[in-house]
């Protein structure tokens, strides 16, 4: 009853604001993202009938708070799926830096959720695992199916799950991430989400921003998904600041990102800035331009990765359990 699973974060395309059920974390609206590698979060789980409580465990630190609350919430529910109730040991661990914007939740979530599934005996589709996944993070969701997937939204498990979007984008993408390392802290900002005057206006025209990123990915039209995932980026960031706290993530590292992506835009080159909830940036562009593009980020001051399309979520051999 012991397994080890790995998934890739998201970075968000058209992202989700605010949940409708904050206990099984249905969003108001769908969500679609990219997952990027090979950025990744491993997790081992053991459920062990001779442990006498659950144990926590992320980058070797015990986890406790609200963090294990979450995880409790995700663990509590294979539990219930399996028909078990042996306690767990839980250790996860980022090759990334985490809590910056960059989507470790996502990432941690959903290789929780594989590995969780499969240590319980529970044979389930990606599309099914990502509801599990879901009670701990929405967005992770959509890093269990992977690539460039879609969160559908809903009011059960039966239709709030997420699915894989083909496109012929994935080969070609190259995500040069900007690390501005402010933290950040997400739940808060999808609590109060509802209560900004800019909500209802996302709400109205985010159904057409949709329906607008399937339509781009489908056609593998570059310049048309992330022109999207750009605008969609100052959107959720309009709401985010007009919200009861006032929630301003951005650095001056993040808007002088912006402006040089702006500037190599007007020289031609293929590319466009991302943000979800932080003051990290991703910064999307082709392969033949990614060296460019790369050097251009760094020239901000800042920490640059580079990172291409990852695949869904994934058990492991047993050889690279974490314990």
């Amino acid at each position: 009853m012991k397994a080890t699973a790995r998934a890739h974060p998201i970075q968000g395309l058209v992202k989700y604001h605010g949940m409708r059920d904050p206990e099984l974390r249905l969003p108001y609206h769908d969500s679609i993202s990219v997952c990027t590698a090979p950025s990744n979060t491993t997790t081992t789980v053991e459920f062990d009938p001779d442990a006498d409580e659950d144990v926590f465990l992320i980058d070797g630190e015990e986890v406790d708070g609200r963090g294990a609350e979450r995880i409790q919430a995700v663990v509590d529910h294979v539990r219930d799926l399996a028909d078990i109730d042996h306690a767990v040991r839980f250790e996860s661990e980022n090759n990334f830096p985490s809590n910056v914007g960059f989507g470790s939740s996502s990432s941690g979530f959903a290789a929780a959720a594989m590995a969780l599934s499969e240590a319980a005996g529970l044979d389930l589709t990606r599309p099914e695992i990502s509801t599990i996944a879901r009670r701990g993070s929405s967005s992770a969701a959509r890093a269990v199916t992977g690539a460039f997937s879609q969160l559908y939204t809903g009011l059960n498990d039966d239709d709030c799950l997420s699915r894989r979007i083909e496109t012929d984008l994935e080969d070609d993408l190259r995500i040069v991430a900007g690390l501005v390392p402010a933290y950040k802290e997400t739940e808060q900002a999808h609590e109060e989400a509802a209560e900004s005057h800019m909500f209802q206006a996302r709400m109205a025209h985010i159904h057409g921003q949709i329906a607008e990123m399937r339509d781009a990915l489908r056609d593998a039209d570059f310049d048309r998904t992330f022109e999207l995932a750009e605008h969609d980026s100052l959107s959720l960031t309009a709401t985010t600041m007009t919200g009861p706290s006032g929630w301003v993530y951005w650095q001056p590292e993040t808007i002088a990102i912006f402006n040089a992506v702006r500037e190599l835009r007007d020289e031609g080159v293929p590319v466009y800035f991302s943000t979800d909830t932080g003051a990290s940036v991703y910064v999307n562009t082709t392969e033949e331009h990614v060296d460019k593009v790369e050097q251009a980020v760094a020239d901000c001051g800042v920490e640059t990765m580079v990172w291409e399309v990852g695949g869904p979520a994934q058990i492991l051999p047993e050889a690279d359990a974490l314990f």
